[in-house]
This record gives structure tokens, sequence and C-alpha cells, in this order.
């Protein structure tokens, strides 16, 4: 006679084999085809759209294209009887757009796929036989499969763009970053990231240019750690104060985390989403109910001239170069003197590595967006012009006298006027 322990051994080895080779029910099934009138409203990004019917209100899955024949699926929040009001929290196939008559599915194997009418796979969960039973929209924008016992296969969730909906998260194990969108019109992944760090969160900007992403900033007193390091960052509501912020906790440390209020919009909060921009800033939107329909407020910037972070950090703020004070593009600062800034404000280009073709010009009272978070190496002030010489990619360099740093650009930008006169900059350009 077999032990109890043995039973008990192949129950949950049957029970193991039962939930992995289950199948999604014909009923739970589905397939979504991309064609038939465009929806009537003008929407963000100036979008055409097809909603489909999953949904769960506010939130609903639907097409958008920016160019013809070039949809991406998403996730919008907004009701619908404000459908010009829609907002896309989330995207499946960024980068990679279907065309007319793509489908979007879940079979019976339990895989979620988004196909061109080729048959092209464009996106996928990859959970084919995995004990998928169902997919389900959730009431705070998570889209979900399930296994047998409730469990999640899969969520959205766990893969964001560049949005947080309430109750998202950025984990250290991921997913870590958002990543901001390049343009309005171009569906791509864009230059800025935010990303969680043992210490705190960090924005990021990476050019053609650079080798590797620029710090631009630093969350360094938004969360206390005083040991070990952050394992997870949620984005809360408080329905009842109507505060949002994070939630945080923290790995190999006595402290477990905390909260951190970051705005405090002035009703219901609880429909509202982080998003890193197109220009690299950070902005909380909250949808407000009113008398008609409702509309959508931006409850908090990171940069912003009411706040401590001024909107000269943002490294596009001023195009490809110019001067930053107070929030604005103050001046264009070329070699033969300062002139008002426009859109067209740019160094002159050094198309020869030789030495004997390029020289410097000197500016004086100005910081990169880089030299505010990052240390800088400690060098001599020629030591510093000549790693920018002979670095072909190099296109100026930024000192600090007062305690020899030394900052090589790739790019210029965006330059902030300071009043400290040691702190200069060095452009290259041709002879």
């Amino acid at each position: 006679m077999a032990s109890s322990s043995s039973l008990l051994t192949l129950f949950i080895f049957s029970l193991f084999t039962i939930i992995s080779y289950a199948t999604v029910p014909q009923n739970e099934t589905f397939k979504f085809v991309n064609s038939g009138e465009l929806g009537p409203y003008i929407v963000e990004y100036d979008a055409s759209y097809r909603m489909i019917s999953i949904f769960n209100s506010p939130f609903q899955v639907g097409f958008y294209n920016t160019t013809p024949n070039a949809f991406t699926l998403a996730l919008r929040v907004g009701l619908q009887r404000s459908e010009q009001l829609f907002r896309w929290v989330w995207e499946a196939n960024r980068g990679t757009p279907v065309g007319e008559n793509a489908t979007f599915s879940l079979a019976t194997d339990g895989n979620l796929v988004l196909a061109d009418a080729d048959g092209r796979i464009a996106w996928q969960t990859n959970t084919s036989n995995k004990g998928v039973v169902a997919f389900r929209l959730l009431p705070n924008g998570n889209m979900v499969l399930i296994d047998a016992p409730g469990k999640f296969v899969w969520q959205s969730f766990d893969h964001p763009t560049d949005t947080l909906l309430v109750g998202q998260y950025l984990r250290a194990k991921g997913p870590s970053k958002l990543v901001s969108r390049l343009s309005e019109k171009e569906n791509v992944d864009g230059p800025y990231s935010l990303v969680l760090e043992p210490k705190g969160l960090a924005l990021y900007y990476k050019s053609k240019n650079s080798p590797r992403p620029i710090l631009y900033w630093f969350s360094s007193d938004w969360f206390s750690i005083p040991q070990g390091s952050l394992e997870n960052v949620t984005l809360t509501s408080d329905s009842d104060s109507f505060e949002i912020g994070f939630d945080y906790h923290v790995a190999n440390s006595s402290f477990t985390g905390g909260n951190r209020i970051i705005g405090r919009p002035v009703n219901n909060s609880t429909l509202t989403y982080l998003r890193l921009g197109i220009d690299g800033n950070i902005r909380m939107h909250t949808y407000f109910l009113d008398v008609r329909d409702g509309v959508w407020q931006v409850t908090y910037t990171l940069f912003d001239r009411d706040s401590d972070e001024s909107e000269c950090q943002l490294p596009e703020r001023c195009g490809k170069y110019g001067l930053c004070e107070d929030d604005q593009c103050v001046a264009c600062p070329l070699e033969n003197g300062i002139f008002g800034w426009s859109n067209n404000c740019t160094s002159k280009a050094v198309t020869s590595c030789k030495v004997s073709d390029l020289h410097y010009y000197k500016v004086e009272g100005v910081e990169h967006y880089m030299s505010k978070y990052t240390t800088g190496d400690r060098v001599s002030e020629s030591k510093c012009g000549n790693k920018c010489t002979k670095d072909c990619k190099c296109v100026g360099y930024f000192y600090h006298r007062e305690n020899s740093r030394c900052w090589i650009a790739y790019d210029l930008q965006t330059l902030t006027r300071v009043a400290n006169s040691s702190h200069v900059g060095y452009i290259k350009v041709p002879n």
C-alpha cells in the first residue's frame, strides 16, 4: 500500500501536470481584427483609432495609428462619454507597427498574439502551454493571463512603456524602467529613460552621439534608504486624502520601506497616471469629473518653474544648442558673440579629427546638464581639453575650476547660465 507521502507527491505532480497542460476554453478564446471605421474623435497624439470590446471602465483596448497603416495595440484610459479625452497608457508593439486586418488573439494554447494580416507576429506574451485559462482586463488597467487557480501567468503591469498607472511599479528584478516615446508622430523608443536604481529613481538621456546614457536627474531626497537597496516602487493614490506618491520597499535592510508623497490634487486622485514625456520630464495626470464631461489636469511636474528642479536641466530644453536661465532659452553663445536664441541656434560642426583643423572657444558661467548629477573626472583643465581633442565624437568640454572637475560632452544642447564664472565651457569648432 502506498504511503501517504507518496500519494501526496503523486497528487501534487498530477495537479502540476493538469495546470501545466491546461488549455483555454473555447468561450475564453478571442480574435479581433483591425478593420472597419475609425473613431470619430481627435485623441492623444492626434491619432486615428479603432476600439475593440475588451473593456473595464475606464479602460479599453484598441488600435491606434499616427501614420497611415502603422497601428499600435494599446490600452486607453478615459470615460466613454469623454472619448476625446483618451490617453494611451500602455502599448504592446511600440516600434513594430501592424497594418490593416492585423489580428489580436488568444488561442487555446494560452498565447496572446498580435499578428499582421500576413501572419507575421509583431508581439506576443510567450505563454503557450503555461497553464493559461483566461484573459482579463482588471479595473486598475492591468491586463492579465490567469491560470486555473487564478494566479497571474502574465500581466501588462510587468511591461510598462512610458507610463505607470496607480498600483503599477518598477522593480529591481524587472521591470526596472520606463522609456519615453520619440515624438507625437513617431511611436518608437525615445532617448529618455526613468530607471529604478539601488538608492532611488534616475533619469537618463541617450543621444545618437553619446556612447552611454547620461544621468540628468536623481531622486536623492525622495526615499529614505539608510542601508540596503530599493526593491520596488509603486505608484499609489489615497482615496481619502487624494495624495499621490510612491510606496517603496527596501531589500537587505532592517528598514523595510515607506511612502513618498509627490502631489496632492484637489479631489479624487485614483484616476492618475505618471508619464515620462517626450521632452524627458515627469508629469502626473489626473482625471477630474466636472458638470459636463471631465478634464485631465497635470497634478505634478518634476522640472517646472514652480518646483526645485529647473526646466534648464532638461537636455533638449533649448534644442541643439542654447543658453538657459530661469527656465527660458535666453541666448545662443557662438564664437563671435552672444546672440538671441532660436531653434536654429547651433555650433559649427567639426568634420576633421586633426588637431590642426580645430580649436575651441570659451563660454564662462555655464554648466552642462550632466554636471549637476555626475561627478566628472578630477583632472587638470589642460588634460580635460586634451581628452576632448583626442576624441573625434567630443563636441566640447566643461570644467569646474574650484574642484578640478571635467566633463566631456558628445552633445551640447542645453547649457545653464550660472553666477560662478569658474564654471566654464569650451566649444569645439573648425578652423
